[in-house]
């Protein structure tokens, strides 16, 4: 029997809200009355995540895949690590906090069914602490102005892609990536959808503040050279501006004489160019690291154990 749809779904310390989301993720897909599958990638994991998804393998082994890190590789290398499993016409990512409710997929479903390939979500009325809303928003705004990509809600996991994007993802070998703005560049109709937005089931986020500025950069780096040019465009302007000031000095002392009471802005000045130089020495640092990441090769993350029906089996069972 084909697979109608897949849902990916990264996991990362969260013993305390899987049974709820067991609870809930099962009831709602079987009520779709599609075929379906749900592969669960534990990133390495300290609590008793792993033990849990093994658990619940054992209960529903005909629709649950796990694939087990040996270590913590990060969120979107575990959701790459679930696409290049996925089996089903249709793929959705959800998150394990529950923050976006499971009943929510029938609808991005049925919105594909429109002819949309790519369909995304926005929170409606948000849980979130303002800090969370603020970065969001400065993040949005940041990508819309250096990118070509329009997201209203990029923080949302929530989202649904068709078959034809996951290939074309899979098929991407980067390092470092943003998936939903990746998938974003393949897509010949997206589109956007409200979804609900509830309170975490349990623990915290795992999004800190420096998780949050990597993505950024991230963003900027991978889907866009517009940092490049703007540091190079101020370079000139600033040449330029300091060619100007120096000949103003010059004009100066020999019409008025050497003047010591400048000294203080002339070290404003310097250190302000200097604050830029380096700036701009990052920035390069920053697209040289993604390529010493690329072409060193090394495996984007490491596999323990993959816990699946063998396909032999589920025929044998199914009715």
């Amino acid at each position: 029997m084909s697979v109608e749809l897949s849902v990916v779904i990264p996991v990362y310390n969260e013993e305390q809200g899987l049974a709820a989301l067991f609870a809930r993720l099962y009831p709602a897909l079987d009520a779709l009355h599609i075929p379906y599958e749900i592969i669960f990638v534990n990133d390495g994991s300290r609590d008793g995540s792993a033990a849990m998804l093994r658990e619940q393998f054992q209960r529903r082994p005909d629709v649950t895949r796990i694939i087990l890190f040996n270590g913590n590789f990060g969120q979107h290398m575990a959701i790459m690590a679930g696409f290049e499993k996925v089996r089903g016409r249709r793929i959705v990512t959800l998150d394990a906090d529950l923050q976006n409710p499971p009943e929510e997929i029938g609808r991005l479903l049925a919105k594909m069914e429109e002819g949309y390939d790519y369909v995304g979500s926005i929170r409606r009325l948000r849980h979130d602490s303002a800090f969370r809303h603020f970065a969001s928003k400065a993040m949005n705004l940041l990508r819309e102005r250096i990118t070509r990509i329009r997201m209203t809600d990029q923080g949302c996991m929530l989202r649904a892609y068709s078959r034809e994007i996951i290939d074309a993802v899979n098929s991407c070998h980067e390092i470092s990536t943003y998936i939903p703005a990746l998938a974003y560049t393949f897509a010949q109709r997206p589109a956007e959808i409200e979804v609900e937005h509830e309170d975490r089931a349990a623990g915290e986020s795992k999004y800190s503040l420096y998780q949050l500025v990597r993505l950024n950069f991230d963003l900027m780096t991978a889907f866009s050279l517009v940092p490049l040019q703007m540091f190079s465009l101020a370079g000139m302007l600033i040449s330029l501006l300091s060619i100007l000031f120096v000949c103003y000095l010059a004009v100066r002392r020999l019409l008025i004489g050497p003047e010591a009471e400048g000294l203080f802005t002339l070290f404003g000045i310097v250190f302000f160019l200097l604050g830029i130089a380096l700036f701009g020495i990052g920035l390069l640092g920053e697209y040289v690291g993604r390529i010493s990441q690329q072409v060193r090769q090394r495996p984007r993350y490491l596999v323990q154990a993959v816990l699946e029906q063998r396909e032999a089996d589920a025929t044998h069972r199914a009715p």
